[in-house]
């Protein structure tokens, strides 16, 4: 690799993540892109920069086109299979790119925003009060009740939900580990997946991929996902980073090619 295509290289490792969130920005102006946008956040990646995702794309195809593939990192190959995806979502989005300029590919990326962020955001505001119809054991009521618009005795400051939420390996059971997720003396990171991403909400430990993504919660929420339209409502909060952690944390399971049985095997009990 020559010294030219180091310092490329380099500089574009400086530029934004395209898979991690930036700043949020107010469109008002409708076009086909914001349904595009809407479509790509639901089946392609939840969570994407599209400003640094296009530019840096762009990149790829023009000034660091001559660099092999293997001098790219993990996360950088991601990314550019996730722009070549949304390349091939979106008929004349190539040239449309190509020859717009700057300003094509900023209005362009604000218009794919706000489309994924209605689509996060008419998931998030739907799924709080299903959720807790899932959650509530069939002819009985939860115990103390949960208010669809409150969280402050939500997460681990309720028994149910505190269950669901507990990572596995832990023990919610345990009073000594139970206070110690509620008083935030154990703090969770998006790496450390909760219970209720597992069939039954039981982690094995002797086996981490018995039941994992297979839990009847999960399979309702994906139904009730893509059965529904959107609004374009999304709250951007603090804890929007841990939940990239988690969301990537996932992906990165499933393009490991050690695991690559394990996640077919998911991919047809999904289908089935």
């Amino acid at each position: 690799m020559s010294e030219a295509q180091e310092s490329q290289c380099s500089q574009h490792r400086k530029s934004v993540d395209a898979l991690q969130l930036g700043p949020r920005k107010r469109l008002s102006a409708t076009d086909p892109l914001v349904h595009y946008g809407r479509h790509s956040g639901q089946t392609i990646h939840a969570l994407c920069n599209f400003q640094a995702l296009l530019t840096n794309g762009i990149l790829r195809m023009g000034e660091l086109a001559e660099i092999p593939e293997e001098n790219f990192t993990a996360e950088e190959r991601r990314e550019h299979h996730i722009f070549q995806e949304l390349l091939k979502s979106v008929a004349g989005l190539e040239e449309r790119l190509l020859q717009g300029g700057d300003d094509e590919v900023d209005a362009v990326a604000e218009l794919f925003t706000k489309g994924a962020s209605g689509a996060r955001g008419d998931n998030t505001k739907s799924l709080k009060g299903s959720v807790l119809n899932w959650i509530t054991p069939k002819g009985q009521s939860l115990v103390p009740p949960l208010a669809h618009n409150m969280k402050i005795d939500c997460g681990f400051h309720h028994e149910r939900t505190g269950a669901l939420l507990c990572p596995a390996g832990l023990d919610w059971s345990n009073a000594e580990t139970k206070t110690k997720l509620q008083n935030g003396e154990i703090i969770v990171t998006g790496d450390q997946w909760p219970l209720f991403l597992y069939a039954d909400y039981h982690y094995d430990p002797e086996d981490p991929w018995n039941g994992l993504l297979r839990s009847a919660l999960l399979s309702q929420a994906y139904k009730h996902v893509f059965t529904l339209t959107s609004s374009p409502v999304f709250s951007h909060t603090d804890m929007v980073t841990d939940s990239e952690r988690f969301y990537n944390s996932i992906l990165e399971v499933f393009e490991d090619l050690d695991e690559k049985q394990e996640v077919d095997d998911l991919v047809v009990w999904w289908n089935r």
